[in-house]
C-alpha cells in the first residue's frame, strides 16, 4: 500500500485577550490540570496518539527521539496534562518561544472524555495560562479534520479566524485513516 492523500482546509485564528468570562470547571468528574516539567517521550506519545487518533494526527509518531524531544523539551514550550478520575483525559501544548505572541500548538481530549463538557474548559485554562504569562496574541489552528466542535469552541472562547488555506496531507501506508476521514482520501 503506497501513501495516500487527503485534503482539509486549515483556519488560523488568533486570540487578542482573553475570554471575559471563562468556561466554569464541569461538575461529576475529580479534575486535576498539571503542567508536566521534561514530559517523558514515550508519555507524550500516548497523548498524542491517544487524542488525535481520531483526527489524523500523525506527524509526532513519525519522529525519532531526539527530534521530539526539540520540539518538546524546548524552552519555552509547557505541556499541560488533564487528569480525570485519576486517569489521562487530555493535554494542551503552549509555546511561548516568541515574545508576546504564544501559540497554543495541540489541545484535545481522549475520546471517552469528549462530549462531557470538558473540553471548554479545559480551552479556557489554556487561554487563561497564555495571556496570565503575558501573552498579547494567542494563536491557534484547526482543520476539517479536526473534531466538529473544534472551530466553533475557538471562536467561542474569543478566537477570530485570520486566514484560511486548503492542504493536501500525504498520509504515510502504515498510518490508519479514520472512517470518517477515508471517504476523503483521493485513490
Amino acid at each position: 500500500m503506497s501513501a495516500r492523500l487527503v485534503e482539509t482546509v486549515v483556519t488560523y485564528l488568533v486570540a487578542k485577550e482573553p475570554p471575559h468570562a471563562p468556561p466554569p470547571m464541569p461538575a461529576g468528574s475529580h479534575l486535576a490540570l498539571m503542567k508536566v516539567d521534561g514530559i517523558p517521550l514515550h508519555y507524550y506519545r500516548y497523548l498524542y496518539h491517544a487524542v488525535g487518533v481520531n483526527w489524523l494526527w500523525f506527524e509526532r509518531l513519525l519522529l525519532d527521539d531526539a527530534a521530539l524531544a526539540a520540539k518538546v523539551h524546548r524552552d519555552g514550550v509547557d505541556i499541560f496534562v488533564l487528569y480525570a478520575n485519576g486517569a489521562p483525559a487530555g493535554y494542551y501544548e503552549l509555546d511561548f518561544s516568541r515574545s508576546e505572541r504564544t501559540n497554543l500548538v495541540y489541545f484535545g481530549l481522549l475520546p471517552e472524555w469528549t462530549s462531557q463538557k470538558i473540553g471548554p474548559w479545559l480551552l479556557g485554562s489554556a487561554v487563561q495560562e497564555a495571556f496570565s504569562r503575558g501573552a498579547k496574541e494567542l494563536t491557534v489552528n484547526t482543520c476539517t479534520l479536526d473534531h466538529a466542535a473544534a472551530l466553533p469552541l475557538y471562536q467561542r472562547l474569543g478566537f477570530r479566524p485570520v486566514t484560511r488555506e486548503t492542504r493536501l496531507l500525504t498520509i504515510p501506508a502504515h498510518i490508519p485513516i479514520p472512517g470518517h476521514i477515508a471517504a476523503r482520501a483521493a485513490p
